[in-house]
């Protein structure tokens, strides 16, 4: 079968695609205002269920608030050395037709244009989901109504990425109709 359906689109975002990794291991180095600004614009033109724009982001560069983070996101310690650690929030209770709650998803699409555009500039990511919120809550002032999604960590690598293991095409796409074989994965 005939996959090129798949591939289309502009080969520098691809480029950025194919270069981002989870970044485990950070350079203690600030991150220019600047690049930080980019990021969040990435994000801010990202798209939203009915344009809801959810998604509330807390740019931490303090060390100790850092290492605060780090403590409540399972003890990874190797956070608490990139430039920033981001807490990407929703502000948003609203649940799709579909049945999905908007917030996890909006907030992913925008960190996911973070992640691309840190690629771009230069710098790695890493997404934590191993943390927990009532500690990370406390250290940076989010309210109990907002839902804490996310950490992402932000920073110059120090570490290098690892060959990808991913599935064929095949595997995860099929054209029209459901074609994967039962028990398959």
């Amino acid at each position: 079968m005939d996959y090129h359906w798949l591939c289309r689109g502009d080969v520098e975002v691809l480029a950025a695609i194919q270069a981002r990794y989870s970044c485990r291991a950070y350079q203690p180095r600030p991150i220019e205002q600047d690049k930080l600004t980019r990021l969040l614009e990435a994000a801010r033109l990202a798209p939203s269920a009915r344009n809801l724009q959810d998604w509330r982001f807390v740019i931490v560069t303090a060390q100790q608030a850092k290492h605060a983070l780090a403590q409540a996101a399972n003890n990874q310690m190797f956070i608490a050395d990139a430039g920033a650690i981001i807490v990407a929030c929703s502000v948003s209770r609203h649940v799709m037709r579909c049945g999905q709650a908007v917030g996890p998803i909006d907030v992913a699409i925008a960190l996911e244009h973070i992640c691309l555009e840190a690629t771009e500039l230069g710098l790695a990511t890493c997404w934590i989901g191993s943390f927990w919120p009532d500690k990370v809550r406390p250290i940076v002032g989010i309210p109990e109504d907002v839902q804490i999604i996310e950490l992402l960590a932000v920073g110059y690598p120090a570490d290098q990425p690892k060959p990808k293991q991913r599935l064929d095409l095949r595997q995860i796409a099929c054209l029209e109709r459901w074609s994967f074989k039962p028990g398959k994965t």
